[in-house]
């Protein structure tokens, strides 16, 4: 397929012209941080109204049947990437900020607040870190998802496991250090797949918004992930 580039540095396939993976790989970020913002409003109006407090702490199961929701948007957004339109893909996706934003309400009541600011600056600066280099590196990091994909297993074992067998919550800042490892790993790698969905999707202007959904999606997840092991690992609880 032949390609060449606009005066503005826009790449063009079969004589159409679309933006440059600059660009492209911009707005997924946007879209992440748009989904970061709406959990972050989203946790900060609950825990004031205290509506999503009474919602998890006094609605019985609601904690489970929240876990069951934000599990099923992003099955059915993974599931359904290629039938679905757009507009439906981001609005799944801020549904999935929008459950989350209910769920992390409830960590106001349990971090000082100042703690979880410098850990969110501390999260940005890690991902920014391993994002930049994600997309600036040469290296083709699909090589890691072996190693990615056992790591976070192992982390969902090890935590279901440390639920049914007390003496484990000792290994817990260990399996902190190990949550971020994991995470900066998935920062990076999934940094650098946005760049393949740009290439892969380049007859298929639908089909390559859909997959910065997802790609913003997953950098979501990995943001989010990667702050509540820093907070776990570095957050001051109330007394």
């Amino acid at each position: 397929m032949n390609q060449d580039r606009d005066l503005f540095g826009r790449e063009g396939y079969g004589g159409q012209t679309r933006e440059g993976v600059g660009a492209y790989t911009a707005k997924t970020f946007l879209w992440m941080f748009l989904g970061l913002l709406t959990t972050f409003g989203v946790a900060v109006a609950g825990y004031g109204s205290m509506a999503t407090l009474y919602l998890l702490y006094y609605i019985p199961y609601s904690h489970i049947v929240l876990l069951v929701a934000e599990l099923a948007v992003v099955f059915i957004l993974s599931a359904s990437i290629h039938k679905i339109a757009v507009p439906v893909a981001r609005a799944l996706f801020f549904l999935y900020a929008v459950l989350n934003g209910i769920v992390f309400s409830a960590y106001f009541l349990i971090f000082n607040a100042a703690s979880m600011v410098l850990v969110f600056l501390a999260t940005a600066i890690y991902f920014g870190a391993l994002a930049t280099y994600g997309y600036l590196t040469k290296t083709d990091l699909s090589r890691l998802r072996p190693i990615l994909v056992g790591g976070l297993i192992f982390l969902i074992g090890f935590g279901l496991l440390s639920m049914l067998i007390p003496g484990l919550q000792a290994a817990d800042r260990i399996l902190c250090l190990v949550g971020i490892a994991i995470f900066l790993g998935f920062t990076a790698y999934d940094t650098q797949k946005i760049r393949q969905y740009y290439y892969a999707f380049a007859g298929d202007p639908a089909m390559a918004q859909k997959a910065s959904i997802i790609s913003a999606l997953e950098l979501y997840l990995d943001f989010v992930n990667l702050f509540l092991y820093l907070l776990r690992f570095l957050g001051r609880r109330k007394s």
